[in-house]
This record gives C-alpha cells, sequence and structure tokens, in this order.
C-alpha cells in the first residue's frame, strides 16, 4: 500500500462510517471482560440484527474506557454516553430506550450511584473532563482487532510521512523537540535515546518494546496493547526507520493472553497491507517484528535481563556499560523502549515535538498514563498532563476515597516506588517531583491508602515481592532484601527493638547503593518513604513490642 491507496482507504472508512447512525462500543478490556463482558457484546449484537438495525448502528468490542471498577461497560456515540454494570438481559431495554426512542437509561448511567445527575456525554464528568488522552485517544473508540478502524482514525499516516516526506534526522530531531521522556519508569530522554542508537554504525539493529509490565496493580501497558495495539506497532516501525533498524521485538508479558492476542493479529493485518515486511509502503525501508512472551519475572523489565530473554537465556541483568543502545541484542546496537512510548511516537510525528512539548511541565513534556488503584472510589486506566497534582487525581478523577474513611498515602512507581502523605497531596506528578519525595514514576501504577492502611505492612508487602522477584546474581539485592523482609516482619509482628528499626534503615542504604541492577537499587525505596513520612507506624509497632515484654 502507498501513500496515496492509504489515503483512499482512510476517506472509504471514514465516509462508510457516516452510513451508521451510532456506533456501540462494548468494552473487551481485560477488566471489562472479566466482568462479563463477552456476553454484553453477544447480546448487543444479537438484539441489533433482532430489531434491524444493522443498517444503521454499528456494534463493535473496544479496549479499556477507563472506569474499569464499572464494568462491564457500553459507550454509544456520537453521543458519548457510557452505560455501566451491564449483563446481557439489560442490552434489550438499552436498545429500546437509547437507541430506538433516543432516550438515555439515567440509572444505568455511567457513575449514577456517585452523581446526584449523572452526565449523559461522559465526557463533562470529572472522571474523564480532567484527563488528557494522547495514549489512549483510540482506546475505547475503536476496534482494535480491525485495522481498518485504526486506519480510519489516521492511522499510519505517521509513517508514510516519515518514509516519503521526512528522513531518519528530521524524525529524531521532532522526538528530541518533543521532550518525550522513556515511560518505562527510569525517565530518559527518548530522543537522545534515538540518537545515540542512530550514531552507531553496525550491519544490524534492532528495536525491543518492552512490554513486561510486572508492577502489582500496574496495567497501563496491558490496556493500550489491548486498546489500540496498532498505535504501538507504528510507533515500533517509525523508530526502526530513524535508527536505521530492520527487525523489531515485541516483548510481552504471558499473563496478557489477550494482549498477546490482538498484537499477533495487528501484525499479520499490518503484514497484508504492507506496513511490516520488505519495501514498505512502496519505499526502500525494510523492517518486521516478532513477539516474545515472557514468562513473569520481574526483572525482566529490566532492559539487559530483557535482552538476555529474548536471546533464550536466563532473564538477569548485566553491568553496564556497555549500554544496549551500543551493545544490546546479540551485540548489536538495541533500541529498548516501553509500549506507552511508543504510543505517543505517531502524535508527535504527525503534530510535531513542539505541540506535544507544550503539553505537560517543561521538564516532563506530555501526559502519563496512570492505573488508579486500591482505596479510592473509581479505579481504573487514566491519563493525565505531567505535572498534574495527586489531589486532582485522587479526589477530582478518583472520586475521593470510599467508605467516609480519610486519606493516608498515595504510592507510585509500584515495588520501586515511595508512598507519599498527605501534606503532599499539592505536589505535581512529574519525574523530578516524585523523586524530591523519595519515589519515582515507574511505568504508572498508582496505589491509594486510607488510614486503615499500615505503612510498616505495606513495605513488607512490596519487600516480599522483591524477595520473590530478584533473580539472585548480585549478593546485596539476594541478601539484603530478605534480611529486609525479616526484619520488616520482625517489627511488624511485635518482636523488634530500636536497635533492628537501625539495622533496617543502615541496609536499605547499603543494599540501594551496591545492587547490580534498578530492581535491588530501588527495592529499599517503598521501606526508605514510609520511614521518612510514617515512621510513627514503626515507632507503635516498637511500643508494642516493649509492652508485650513488660
Amino acid at each position: 500500500m502507498n501513500t496515496n491507496e492509504l489515503k483512499e482507504l482512510s476517506e472509504k472508512i471514514v465516509e462508510e462510517g457516516k452510513a451508521f447512525k451510532k456506533k456501540v462500543c462494548v468494552c473487551c478490556g481485560a477488566g471489562c471482560l472479566s466482568s462479563g463482558s463477552e456476553a454484553v457484546l453477544e447480546s448487543m449484537k444479537q438484539t441489533i440484527k433482532d430489531k434491524g438495525l444493522e443498517s444503521t448502528v454499528q456494534v463493535i468490542p473496544s479496549g479499556c474506557m477507563g472506569p474499569c471498577n464499572q464494568g462491564p461497560l457500553v459507550k454509544i456515540l456520537p453521543e458519548e454516553t457510557i452505560y455501566e454494570k451491564l449483563d446481557g438481559d439489560a442490552v434489550e431495554a438499552l436498545v429500546d430506550d437509547h437507541i430506538v426512542k433516543d432516550t438515555p437509561q439515567e440509572d444505568k448511567l455511567l457513575f449514577s450511584e456517585y452523581r446526584d445527575k449523572p452526565f449523559v456525554d461522559s465526557r463533562e464528568d470529572p472522571f474523564f473532563k480532567r484527563q488528557k488522552r494522547i495514549v489512549l485517544e483510540n482506546c475505547g473508540r475503536i476496534n482494535p482487532e480491525s485495522i481498518e478502524d485504526y486506519i480510519g482514525v489516521n492511522g499510519y499516516q505517521a509513517l508514510a510521512y516519515a518514509l516519503h516526506r521526512s528522513s531518519p534526522e528530521h524524525i529524531i530531531g521532532e522526538i528530541k523537540l518533543s521532550r518525550l521522556r522513556g515511560r518505562g519508569g527510569a525517565g530518559y530522554p527518548t530522543g537522545f535515546k534515538w540518537e545515540t542508537v542512530y550514531r552507531h554504525v553496525a550491519d544490524q539493529k534492532y528495536v525491543v518494546c518492552n512490554a513486561d509490565e510486572g508492577d502489582p496493580g500496574a496495567f497501563m501497558d496491558r490496556s493500550i496493547l489491548e486498546g489500540d495495539p496498532h498505535r504501538v506497532l507504528e510507533g515500533m516501525i517509525l523508530a526502526g526507520y530513524a535508527i536505521g533498524a530492520t527487525q523489531g521485538y515485541a516483548y510481552i508479558r504471558g499473563e496478557y493472553p489477550a494482549a498477546i492476542k490482538r498484537f499477533e493479529e495487528a501484525l499479520k493485518q499490518a503484514r497484508k497491507k504492507g506496513f511490516l515486511g520488505r519495501s514498505i509502503m512502496g519505499s526502500d525501508f525494510s523492517f518486521d517484528v516478532e513477539i516474545r512472551i515472557g514468562a513473569g519475572a520481574f526483572v525482566c523489565g529490566e532492559e539487559t535481563a530483557l535482552l538476555a530473554s529474548i536471546e533464550g537465556k536466563r532473564g538477569t541483568p548485566r553491568p553496564r556499560p556497555p549500554y544496549p543502545a551500543e551493545s544490546g541484542l546479540w551485540g548489536k546496537p538495541t533500541l529498548i523502549n516501553n509500549v506507552e512510548t511508543f504510543a505517543n511516537i505517531a502524535p508527535i510525528v504527525i503534530s510535531g515535538g513542539t505541540a506535544f512539548g507544550e503539553v505537560g511541565t517543561p521538564k516532563s513534556a506530555g501526559t502519563k498514563v496512570f492505573a488508579l488503584a486500591g482505596k479510592v472510589q473509581i479505579s481504573g486506566l487514566i491519563e493525565v498532563p505531567m505535572g498534574t497534582n495527586l489531589r486532582d487525581i485522587i479526589f477530582e478523577i478518583g472520586g475521593g476515597i470510599p467508605g467516609g474513611h480519610k486519606f493516608k498515602a498515595a504510592q507510585t512507581g509500584g515495588p520501586s516506588g515511595g508512598c507519599i502523605p498527605e501534606q503532599h497531596l499539592d505536589h505535581p506528578v512529574d519525574y523530578e517531583s516524585l523523586q524530591e519525595l523519595g519515589s519515582i514514576m515507574g511505568s504508572g501504577g498508582l496505589i491509594v491508602m486510607d488510614e486503615t492502611s499500615d505503612m510498616v505492612d505495606v513495605a513488607r508487602y512490596f519487600m516480599e515481592f522483591c524477595v520473590d522477584e530478584s533473580c539472585g546474581k548480585c549478593i546485596p539485592c539476594r541478601v539484603g532484601t530478605k534480611q529486609m523482609f525479616d526484619l520488616l516482619t520482625k517489627i511488624y509482628e511485635g518482636r523488634a527493638t530500636d536497635i533492628d528499626l537501625a539495622t533496617l534503615e543502615q541496609l536499605a542504604h547499603v543494599v540501594k547503593d551496591t545492587s547490580l541492577c534498578g530492581l535491588g537499587m530501588s527495592a529499599p525505596n517503598p521501606l526508605l518513604s514510609t520511614l521518612r513520612f510514617f515512621k510513627e507506624d514503626y515507632i507503635q509497632h516498637l511500643k508494642d513490642s516493649a509492652l508485650a515484654n513488660v
């Protein structure tokens, strides 16, 4: 498919879509699937058919719409109306009322249990109104298993522009201009990473998409792959063109069957349309992508461990330098970015780096996707401009703390992050601000805790996770995390002394400073941040221990 054919197909798809008066999107993201959305989808298709509405009403499965704890969800376009917690039996009445009579069912509208008057146009609800969707703009609106749906929303236009109207140097320049930083956790400037790989001369280069999302409570990358796989794939192809690679690998966690299935289908469709393979879109650029399925080792989120796993070796990290940009897969220059980073590339190429950089903060441009979970009224997938504060995320978008409880802490960055107290709720969420508080952005997990949470137990939970997930290659991580877990358990169970607490803090700094990779270096973060902001929880356990020994 050449550029003209892509343009003609896009226009044709848009025109065909105008024949439908309404479009019904049934969420088939993992959360809604687990709530029974497949039955809702089949019931919706059958009801529309039985009522003879097939020529005017289009029914599609979609990716995640956002409010995951309200599923199964159904969105009706163009009204932007979302209905929550539907089952197959409720579909016929919904079709009769909203589609036939054009009368929304207010008692089934999204957040009807939280709002005095729920919004017919879901975009007016605070959950969506406070968000800005760049990465998630297509999720919940298109069929993720249809390349035509993606093309109909300007899919692969960025690739066409890059191949026929731009150059690798220009594309890298736009990524640098955008100030996009890697969304996998470290926050390294994406454009500089691309430029580094581009400058290395080699007979072979590789592009790797890290979809080995392993943080407890995190589901951002999974949801993006499930809801808009072609957006991620287009970003990988653009990266291959920019750095001079001919082969890509998507390393996807094995616990994500829907994401794997949809990305596999995206690869097949892209090859058939000529967006993958030899002489892409009539150019002299050739590039292909293969999937590698991860076995669920958290350490394989670290880039050198991930590369070892792709090569068929045990997934353990290696010392750096050399960095993967110089010597990665099979010793060749390799670009590694995560799912969300690649999903930002096409919008930057289309709109320009300057426009992208206008969103967010001077040092943290663009938006960030978060998995909002824990003790919060509305949990799910959200996307906000960098610099949005935690108060707005938790109390405006998330609806606050349920059950009349008080907020206690927000944990960002998963097992590598830290716990942020109430006095810092107005702190902006960006890379630098979170670092100041002893936490990190991470891949985007955000867990909310109320006053019933014991922060010693929270630190103990994350430390136990790190003990289980340590690859054991280096002694500080292998032995140190276990010793910290044992000390935390001793404190939690009321068997500890002041000396144990001092030893624990000292050991945390040793493990942080001497571990080989990011897992061990960041494993003490939840412990250190809870000691910094919630030391009273530790002191209370020590008091209980002292009383028990009287």
